[in-house]
């Protein structure tokens, strides 16, 4: 699938911009979470192995911007056939029961913030995790 050109896209370099800076913010609140371009995606990763979310703009031509991540058992059915405008099984990782949201429609940034939480309770060593429920 070719890609969609920028001026058709739902939205534009600035949401791009904007997205990246807003995950980053949320990602760094998340004990020993790294970036770094991984298969061209802004991808955010714990101890630098394991990813927590990586951000799609256009995934071959798709015309979405999206946070895609893992997601707790079950998530992604329940989120898809609630919302399925907002959530859809992304490429690559939706077999693994991983969840995109997109980020080019009416985002609730708390909603992005609770998504990327639960991805990372789901990929990260439970000391980690145990260090988001300390006060």
């Amino acid at each position: 699938m070719d890609p969609t050109p920028r001026e058709a896209l739902p939205y534009t370099d600035d949401d791009v911009a904007d997205a990246t800076r807003r995950l980053r913010e949320m990602c760094a609140e998340l004990p020993e979470v790294t970036e770094r371009v991984s298969h061209g995606a802004v991808t955010f990763f714990v101890r630098e192995k394991r990813v927590v979310a990586y951000l799609s703009d256009d995934h071959h031509g798709d015309g979405r911007l999206a946070l895609v991540a893992a997601a707790p058992e079950g998530v992604q059915a329940e989120l898809i056939a609630t919302d399925p405008e907002r959530f859809f099984r992304p490429p690559y990782v939706g077999h693994r029961g991983w969840i995109g949201l997109r980020l080019d429609l009416d985002v609730d940034w708390d909603e992005v913030r609770g998504v990327l939480h639960d991805s990372y309770r789901k990929v990260a060593p439970v000391t980690l995790v145990r260090m988001l429920d300390e006060p």
